[in-house]
């Protein structure tokens, strides 16, 4: 069965991906990745997804745990949380693959009401597990469709549906149920992220995002905290940082340009808190980060 998606997976993702190896499909949310070196740190703000990898290895890391897994296992990301990934194993003869699908609330939520009630949790936000045989084999289904448009424009959605049950019947499913579950913390918590996504380089009071959460200050403070490991203002500040980095290694922008145009109003505390999160000031780790760019091409 694994050989198999991987087979279908390097085929499309060979023909397709771009030049940091993202091959984009006709199914929303679904991308294959490939990599043939093992890659610098990668620094985001997921959203909830699952990863299938099919080949090579990598890590990841949300605050203070860290997950090194391979082929034959599945990372799976239930809210946004920021993260730092790393490649750590593939070649050009055995490059990287990976499977990966975001999450559809709208999807699990109409799963969760067919289900039925059954237990859920939310306080893991990030996990790996062996990846479940029905769910190797519904995307197995799904990417043999990928070539096949009128197939896949019939069939495609109903494939992805039975990604989500399995994943939602399996190991993962009281994490992933938290999503669809109306009115959970995790969805209050998810409003408030959405908000903060939007707003990023805005001031935001913590009792705005409370308002939109529908919980009161206290208790949005804690649930926050359990699900995404951070307070709104680190959240806010993680973002912040992640997007001027983004800016400044993909746009060149200067680091005073990217430091005021994330909200900051002040580089030297830019400076400040960018090395406290990336270990070195901007200028350097972007410098670093280009040179190791050029040495991967």
């Amino acid at each position: 069965m694994n050989d198999q998606l991987l087979k279908h997976a390097r085929r499309y993702a060979d023909a397709h991906a771009d030049q940091v190896g993202v091959a984009a499909t006709p199914v929303d949310g679904l991308v294959i990745l490939r990599e043939t070196a093992p890659t610098m740190l990668q620094y985001a703000v997921s959203k909830p997804l699952v990863a299938l990898v099919l080949q090579g290895g990598k890590r990841v890391t949300m605050g203070s745990r860290t997950f090194d897994f391979g082929a034959g296992d599945s990372l799976l990301i239930t809210t946004d949380v920021p993260t730092v990934s790393q490649i750590t194993t593939a070649s050009r003869v055995l490059p990287y693959y990976s499977l990966v699908l975001e999450l559809d609330p709208s999807v699990i939520a109409g799963l969760v009401g067919q289900i039925g009630s059954l237990p859920f949790e939310a306080d893991q936000p990030v996990r790996v597990d062996p990846t479940e045989t029905e769910v190797a084999d519904a995307a197995l289904r799904l990417l043999r469709l990928l070539n096949r448009p009128d197939t896949l424009a019939v069939l495609g959605s109903q494939l992805v549906r039975e990604l989500h049950y399995w994943l939602l019947s399996g190991r993962h499913g009281g994490a992933i149920r938290a999503l669809g579950v109306t009115d959970s913390h995790a969805q209050r918590i998810a409003r408030a992220v959405a908000m903060l996504r939007r707003h990023y380089a805005e001031p935001i009071k913590v009792e705005a995002l409370a308002e939109v959460a529908g919980m009161s200050l206290s208790a949005f403070h804690v649930h926050f905290r359990t699900i995404t490991s951070l307070s709104p203002l680190q959240f806010q500040k993680q973002l912040r940082l992640i997007e001027a980095r983004r800016r400044m290694l993909a746009e060149g922008e200067a680091v005073s340009d990217a430091a005021y145009g994330v909200g900051y109003e002040s580089v030297p505390q830019f400076t400040r808190e960018y090395s406290r999160m990336f270990g070195q000031p901007p200028g350097r780790d972007i410098r670093q980060a280009r040179t190791q760019m050029i040495a991967a091409a």
